[in-house]
């Protein structure tokens, strides 16, 4: 009964998280990336996968960015990757994952594709902050996250902006306890605002990822303030009513496009994320399947 009742709930679960991620493979990312392109839209794409300290599924995860950039480069998708460290074995050690992300920048850079490096929990911070800045030095074409519910982010981004790095804002999405992050959707969308405005006062090439229609709305109005170049990131499936809207204003938009057959843990973040995607997700789904 037990196995029966959580089959069921993983069916559930993925008739929901299909919304937002393109399948199972690189081909359907390639299709989703294509569709993205085709709206007057960016891709950006992710294999699914995280916290791995298998040698081996790391540098299988590496061959298939190596493959996945080649592949951006044959359908001449504008676009281009999100890697999270763990996929390139910082759960091992942090050498492990400065040597294969310099690996698959070094390629996707050789085609003009961007590289976003993924934030994930405040385990990892330090680390992360410590192999994009020695990455930077090398690679111009190169973004990492920062999460708006973790206390430290105002003095992470001081950093980052005397450094003149490439950053994507988001609220963050990992189980923080209360030292570390702010609990509350209020104290979390306070401090995305307020960093959001240095980014628009201090920084240049940046992302504000977000579905929050008031944040987005606030982004707009700085960017009146503010001369920037930057981009809204949204999730493939969420708000897709409002992405042609932002583009027709003059905003330029990419969608962040998950893949592979691991959705399970990401789908579960995106819905315990301020609880508010699966309204977002069932919004969209209206919007899109309306006569």
């Amino acid at each position: 009964m037990e196995k029966h009742e959580s089959t069921l709930i993983e069916k559930i679960l993925f008739k929901i998280a299909k919304q937002w991620i393109a399948g199972d493979t690189m081909e359907d990312a390639l299709k989703s990336a294509r569709q993205a392109n085709r709206n007057g839209m960016g891709a950006i794409l992710n294999k699914l996968g995280e916290h791995v300290t298998s040698k081996q599924k790391v540098n299988q995860t590496v061959l298939d960015y190596l493959t996945l950039v080649s592949n951006l480069r044959r359908s001449k998708i504008t676009g281009g990757l999100s890697i999270k460290p763990t996929q390139a074995g910082l759960a091992i050690s942090a050498k492990e994952c400065l040597g294969n992300l310099d690996t698959i920048i070094e390629k996707a850079l050789q085609f003009q594709s961007f590289v976003w490096i993924d934030m994930e929990s405040s385990e990892f911070t330090d680390d992360t902050f410590r192999i994009y800045l020695s990455l930077f030095e090398k690679y111009e074409r190169l973004g990492v996250v920062i999460q708006a519910n973790l206390k430290r982010t105002q003095s992470d981004l001081d950093m980052l902006l005397k450094n003149g790095a490439k950053i994507r804002l988001v609220k963050g999405a990992y189980h923080e306890n209360s030292k570390n992050a702010y609990k509350t959707r209020h104290e979390v969308d306070e401090n995305y605002r307020k960093l959001m405005s240095v980014l628009f006062e201090r920084g240049n090439e940046f992302a504000i990822a977000t579905h929050d229609s008031k944040l987005i709305d606030r982004a707009t109005d700085l960017s009146k303030k503010h001369e920037r170049k930057f981009e809204f990131q949204m999730l493939k499936g969420i708000r897709d009513e409002l992405k042609p809207i932002l583009i027709k204003s003059g905003f330029t938009v990419s969608e962040y496009i998950p893949y592979g057959t691991n959705w399970l843990p990401y789908s579960i973040r995106r819905l315990k994320e301020r609880k508010r995607n699966i309204l977002l997700l069932g919004s969209s789904f209206i919007h899109s399947h309306r006569v």
